[in-house]
């Protein structure tokens, strides 16, 4: 579990009592995930909601997610919709933190996905994507590039030599590479298993759009796949990303262009997580109960990805 400020029962109960007209808080329970936020089931006798306490987002940078969850929740894509405050805002502060309340989405994640449910999630990706083309927000991606170089500077420290030159020589590579021509728009950036919630034999929703930003919508889904299609030893398999991009396809077609960089933009998406990984790992925040990822399987991912170029399946 990941909680980094404590919440009280009592503190949630005046807090949502003076800001919200969503019942009275009758319990709340610490969430066992993310290593972002602070996250909280709220149960109210009006229902059950998610409580979030920011522990990176700033107020300025909140309200793009907020309204990108809103925008897409009414447009239809199964995610979290922002619960307003009296005032009419999304935001709010909680014990020094910003903090938001949004609805609980039906489901429970799976560990071991089929291929028809990798199906499903690049089927409602490819929703999201597009649902995401009327929204006016726009926010430059926070762990891209020029975070990874940054990041890297306070990680080199902690690797072995090899290990260093191959961040090195990856931030180097993909630093090389112009992505202006490539379909762009509101993406996800992190649809792990996790975040990924099954009602049944359909996606109940989509979680924690806290990386959300406007980047490659290719990049999108090879972090997805990534994760989705990934087996034990780091290697793709082939017939769950055969899936993933059937999925997607099936309500958004890829473009020459999105084919043609699917190669880097699996390693791009290898790189981003095996960084935060690594400095989760090295670089801890204090928190009353925290776990970091394993950067390893990252690791393993991204040489996989370089020894084997792994050109888009037809």
């Amino acid at each position: 579990m990941s909680v980094f400020t404590k919440v009280s029962l009592d503190e949630a109960s005046q807090w949502v009592k003076q800001c919200y007209s969503i019942g009275k808080v009758v319990n709340l329970r610490g969430i066992e995930s993310g290593i972002e936020n602070t996250n909280f089931f709220l149960d109210t006798d009006h229902g059950v909601f998610v409580l979030t306490l920011f522990e990176k987002l700033t107020a300025t940078e909140l309200p793009f997610y907020l309204n990108l969850m809103a925008h897409l929740s009414s447009h239809g894509v199964p995610v979290p919709t922002p619960i307003k405050k009296l005032d009419n805002q999304f935001l709010g502060e909680l014990n020094g933190k910003p903090a938001a309340i949004v609805s609980c989405i039906p489901g429970s994640p799976t560990t071991a996905p089929t291929s028809d449910q990798v199906y499903l999630v690049g089927e409602q990706l490819a929703h999201l994507h597009l649902a995401g083309q009327s929204f006016e927000g726009y926010l430059e991606n926070l762990r891209g590039g020029a975070w990874w170089s940054e990041a890297a500077e306070d990680i080199y420290e902690f690797l072995d030599e090899r290990d260093a030159y191959l961040l090195r020589t990856e931030i180097t590579y993909q630093a090389e590479f112009v992505s202006d021509a490539i379909p762009r728009g509101a993406i996800h950036a992190d649809l792990f298993r996790d975040n990924v919630l099954f009602d049944g034999s359909r996606v109940g929703g989509f979680i924690d759009l806290y990386f959300a930003c406007i980047d490659a919508w290719v990049y999108d889904v090879a972090i997805t796949a990534n994760d989705w299609c990934i087996r034990v030893d780091g290697s793709l398999d082939n017939n769950k990303l055969q899936s993933l991009l059937r999925g997607y396809n099936s309500i958004r077609q890829f473009t020459p262009m999105e084919k043609k960089v699917w190669p880097i933009m699996l390693r791009a998406g290898a790189l981003r997580f095996w960084v935060s990984r690594l400095y989760d790992l090295y670089l801890p925040r204090t928190g009353e109960l925290t776990h970091a990822h394993d950067p390893n399987l990252f690791k393993q991912i991204l040489q996989n990805h370089r020894a084997q170029l792994q050109s888009f399946p037809e």
